[in-house]
C-alpha cells in the first residue's frame, strides 16, 4: 500500500527489513545497543560485525525514545538507525517514546541528507506493545514529519508477517480518512 504525504511516498509492505534497497533501515534495539533478537539480531546478522563494531565505537547506549546512526556493514542500506522503542507498560508514556523513537530516526534522515528509509515495527516483538496502537503512533508521527520534511522522499514500513502487514494497512487507510 502507498500513499503520498505532500511530496513523499509513505508505503507500507510485507518483506525482509534486512533485503531493502533505501538508503537507511530503522532498527529495534536494546538502550545498550548490545545486539539482540529479533529485528535486532536479523540485522546484525546481514549486516555483519562491522556495524556492532560502529556502535561501539561511538556510544555508549541509547536512551529510551531514542536513536542512533551507523554505517550498514553488509547490507543494501548504506545507513542502519537504531531507535529504542519502549518496552510497553500500558502508560501514556508508551506513546510518546514510541513517537520519539520514530521522530528521532525521521530526524537523523535530515541532519544525515537521507532520503529513503525502511522502518520495522518498532517495539512490537519482545517488548510486548500491540501492533494495533504501535502501527497507529508509527504511521501518525511519520506522516506528521513528512508534511515538513520534503526532503525524505520515502518512507517503507517493511512488515516481516501478513498479520503485522494488515494491521498496518487498515491503519494507514483509517489514519487517511481522518485527515
Amino acid at each position: 500500500m502507498k500513499e503520498m504525504v505532500h511530496q513523499s511516498v509513505l508505503e507500507v509492505v510485507q518483506g525482509d527489513i534486512t533485503q531493502q534497497d533505501t538508503e537507511a533501515i530503522g532498527n529495534a534495539a536494546n538502550s545498550r545497543l548490545a545486539g539482540g533478537g529479533g529485528v535486532d539480531g536479523a540485522i546484525h546478522r546481514a549486516g555483519g560485525p562491522t556495524i556492532m563494531a560502529d556502535l561501539r565505537a561511538k556510544y555508549t547506549g541509547c536512551p529510551t525514545g531514542s536513536a542512533v546512526i551507523t554505517g550498514g556493514g553488509n547490507l543494501k542500506a548504506k545507513y542502519v538507525l537504531h531507535a529504542v522503542g519502549p518496552i510497553y507498560s500500558g502508560s501514556p508514556k508508551d506513546a510518546q517514546l514510541l513517537s520519539s523513537a520514530y521522530r528521532t530516526c525521521l530526524e537523523l534522515c535530515t541532519q544525515h541528507q537521507i532520503s529513503a528509509i525502511a522502518f520495522p515495527s518498532i517495539s512490537t516483538g519482545v517488548y510486548g506493545y500491540p501492533v494495533e496502537e504501535a502501527s497507529r503512533v508509527a504511521l501518525k508521527t511519520v506522516k506528521d514529519y513528512l508534511k515538513g520534511h520534503p526532503e525524505i522522499k520515502l518512507v517503507r514500513f517493511v512488515l516481516f508477517d501478513s498479520k503485522t502487514y494488515s494491521v498496518y494497512e487498515e491503519a494507514l487507510k483509517e489514519l487517511t480518512k481522518t485527515e
